[in-house]
């Protein structure tokens, strides 16, 4: 009796294996928030691409989330990973000086604008810049550091990402800068990007820590992340152009993790003011999920 009981025994050890804590669940569509948030974008000014997955439980909502959006600076978070790749590598050193050029500075929108040529800062400094206050200067002096977009593209296509790319400044990918700006990505694999860095398998463990932790010292707090109650941890990342918003986020909610993004383009109403029609959705949308798994 007890060699026949024997195999089923390991049957059942071995399940208990991959349903650990450290498994993650396979995903299956949320009905009930699919229909809320397909109601919410229904006749809205523009397209709109959604990608939500419950880490926990594995529920997700994927509204055209492998259509092809542009990224604006959420562009940011590859070049944040690219980074990171080079200091596991050892060929950057967070705490290095580096020296500032004139042909990295972002004419249009520059928060570095007092820098200088010849002027230096660390690469630690200029990932909190690029990241916290979406410093495009910033931005432009990491992807020259990290080898240009084309090194950023390589680690993008090596590790899965088909769609996710650096278009400016690259090589080859003028046509896709003409029609996506900076870089492109879908509401998908921008999301699983997040996820990768939050359950430490993007590049490292010990890096995917530290980009975490410069995920989440975010001074662009007034769109998704507003709706999100101050006490509960986002790392995020968000962008904008005059015909595109977006953002990424992922949420430390008290009933388990989750990952969020909703991207927009083509918008009839392209202000600036904080009640944009994109805005106005992504913080619907975002006040929804929250309030789903977590109640009111």
């Amino acid at each position: 009796m007890l060699r026949r009981a024997f195999p089923l025994l390991v049957l059942l050890l071995a399940a208990c294996a991959h349903t650990g804590s450290g498994a993650r669940s396979a995903p299956r569509t949320d009905a009930v928030l699919a229909r809320q948030l397909q109601q919410m974008v229904a006749g809205f000014g523009g397209d709109v691409g959604i990608y939500l997955r419950h880490l926990p439980s594995g529920r997700e909502v994927a509204i055209r989330a492998d259509d092809v959006f542009p990224t604006a600076s959420m562009v940011k978070v590859p070049l944040l990973v690219a980074l990171y790749d080079r200091v596991e590598q050892g060929t950057i050193r967070l705490d290095s000086a580096v020296v500032f050029q004139d042909t990295m500075r972002y004419a249009d929108y520059d928060l570095s604008g007092k820098l200088r040529q010849g002027q230096t800062l660390t690469p630690k400094e200029l990932a909190f810049l690029m990241i916290g206050l979406s410093d495009n200067t910033a931005s432009l002096w990491l992807q020259r550091l990290v080898g240009t977009g084309a090194e950023v593209n390589r680690w993008l296509e090596s590790n899965g990402f088909q769609d996710t790319r650096v278009n400016s400044r690259t090589p080859g990918r003028e046509a896709a800068r003409t029609e996506h700006g900076w870089g492109q990505t879908t509401p998908r694999e921008i999301a699983e990007l997040m996820v990768r860095i939050r359950e430490g398998r993007a590049v490292s463990p010990r890096a995917s820590e530290q980009m975490y932790r410069t995920l989440t010292n975010n001074a662009w707090e007034d769109v998704a992340a507003s709706v999100i109650p101050p006490t509960v941890q986002v790392a995020s990342k968000y962008g904008a152009l005059d015909r595109f918003r977006g953002e990424v986020l992922l949420v430390n909610a008290p009933r388990g993790d989750y990952v969020l993004a909703v991207l927009a383009k083509n918008l009839q109403d392209q202000s600036w003011k904080p009640d944009n029609a994109a805005w106005t959705l992504t913080r619907n949308i975002s006040r929804t999920v929250y309030q789903h798994f977590n109640g009111r």
